[in-house]
């Protein structure tokens, strides 16, 4: 009996110890969301109801940028992070496109520059100041103007300063020197509308999915594609990729019963994908958000009220669910804060801000940890604000990955960061106001306090003009009263 005993006893702990070593080990298991008190939210905000499936919203370390509804034009709002609560609706817009909106996007390498694209089939670089706009900001540092229909999809270039990808509904992808205002490339290899462009982490390559159902891997130096797949997902809705630390593509479509799915897949062997995962049956399309340091996934639905995310492994399967965020109001898009802008000392590793009907909700992803202390494991060096190399660099053939920074005592953002032009200067041909801007930049002062102290002139003229209006309206009563009296 004590013999039948012992062999049950051993039996249970020999599965018992075979359920825990197949259990997969991952510091990233127990992530979990969790969405901001209300008071820390932005709320009154008219969310753009444009039909076009872009996330409407970019943040970085010190501004939240969200495309809304404007009369007369296309416009957004971009509001410093420490501004939450009500946003007044005579709060100052961006303007200046003069048809909606459909994509936003800050450069890496400098927090107060921005790139728009709209309808108009114009691309505009902003500089935005450190302080709240005090009026409305329609004058953009550059115009990029090469394209003949609607511009869809803006894209900085991740390691080459003043480097900006535009792809428009002319089925033409356009790379400009932004410093210069002038094309450096561009591509016509795609038949159809491009639905997405992401670059690879050193800026060499980029993959584009488009309405002709093919996942392409182009090199913008060569102008040629040096990869492609015919249908990843067999649906015909609208696809998504990006590029993964590793090299490979994770990709986001339809099966051909409508079905959701996600692939991974190795752009030097397109023939077999390596993960293949369908998830669920709605209409909305899947917008992914990578993060290179924890290599994650977030998955946001345009319509579902959750976010899905997956960690990326070396070994099979290589995708791995981990959890979902789940809310109660459906999504109309979403920003994804870079790593440098969460907050280390309560272990986030991630903060998305979640775009509803009328307000933005930031949602914390964070790892439970009982210690106070940096954690190393969670937070690798990260890509810093420095660019390692220069436009025209570049252009010849030099490859970088980003310069990295440390996350251990928090990322504190400059308070300012020149914008370094190249020596010929699309300013200098354009109208007084920019042509004084572009030479203020040659100076020592940062552009941020150039544009107050722009800001300020204009207010000051405008002072100027009001008192002289009044003091002639004081004269002209001063004479009919000495007229009268005479």
């Amino acid at each position: 009996m004590k013999t039948l005993d012992l062999k049950l006893k051993t039996h249970r702990l020999g599965r018992a110890f075979d359920s825990r070593s197949i259990v997969r080990q991952s510091k990233f298991r127990h992530v979990f969301g969790q969405a901001v008190k209300t008071e820390q939210g932005y709320d009154d905000i008219r969310v753009s109801k444009v039909t076009w499936d872009s996330s409407f919203c970019a943040v970085n370390p010190k501004f939240l940028a969200v495309i809304v509804e404007s009369s007369g034009g296309g416009a957004f709002l971009v509001l410093p992070l420490s501004k939450t609560g009500r946003v007044d609706k005579s709060y100052p817009l961006v303007v200046g496109h003069s048809g909606p909106v459909l994509d936003i996007d800050w450069c890496p390498h400098d927090d107060n520059v921005l790139a728009s694209c709209s309808e108009d089939c114009t691309a505009m670089v902003w500089q935005i100041p450190d302080h709240s706009l005090t009026r409305p900001l329609s004058d953009p540092i550059v115009v990029l103007e090469g394209h003949s229909k609607r511009v869809g999809i803006v894209s900085w270039h991740p390691t080459a300063r003043n480097i900006l990808l535009t792809a428009g509904s002319d089925n033409l992808v356009i790379i400009w020197n932004v410093g210069t205002g002038e094309p450096l490339l561009s591509m016509d290899d795609h038949p159809d509308l491009i639905y997405s462009i992401s670059w690879n982490r050193n800026g060499s390559l980029f993959c584009t999915t488009c309405k002709d159902r093919r996942l392409r891997v182009c090199d913008p130096r060569k102008r040629e594609v040096v990869a492609e797949r015919l249908a990843p997902h067999e649906g015909i809705r609208p696809m998504r990729a990006i590029f993964t630390r590793d090299g490979n593509i994770f990709t986001t479509g339809f099966t051909r019963m409508s079905q959701r799915e996600l692939g991974l897949w190795d752009p030097t062997n397109f023939e077999e994908p390596m993960a293949l995962l369908e998830l669920d049956t709605s209409n909305g399309v899947m917008l992914p958000y990578y993060d290179a340091d924890a290599n994650m996934v977030y998955l946001c639905g345009k319509g579902d009220s959750s976010v899905r995310y997956f960690e990326i492994t070396e070994e099979p399967p290589y995708v791995h669910y981990l959890n979902t965020f789940s809310s109660k109001e459906p999504q109309r898009g979403m920003g994804f804060m870079p790593k440098r802008g969460v907050d280390v000392s309560k272990c986030e590793i991630a903060r998305l801000y979640k775009l509803l009907d009328k307000k933005c909700e930031p949602i914390t992803m964070t790892v439970p940890r009982k210690s106070d202390l940096f954690q190393d494991d969670l937070y690798p060096d990260t890509a810093g604000p420095e660019p390692p190399m220069e436009a025209d660099e570049w252009l010849e053939g030099r490859d970088e990955d980003p310069i990295l920074v440390s996350m251990r005592d928090g990322y504190v953002p400059p308070k300012s960061r020149e914008l370094k032009v190249a020596k010929k200067n699309v300013l200098d041909s354009r109208p007084t106001t920019r042509r004084s801007m572009s030479t203020l930049e040659t100076n020592s002062l940062p552009v941020s306090s150039l544009v107050y102290i722009m800001f300020e002139i204009q207010n000051l003229k405008a002072t100027v003009l009001s008192q002289e209006k009044r003091i002639c309206d004081l004269e002209n009563k001063l004479s009919q009263y000495t007229n009268g009296t005479d």
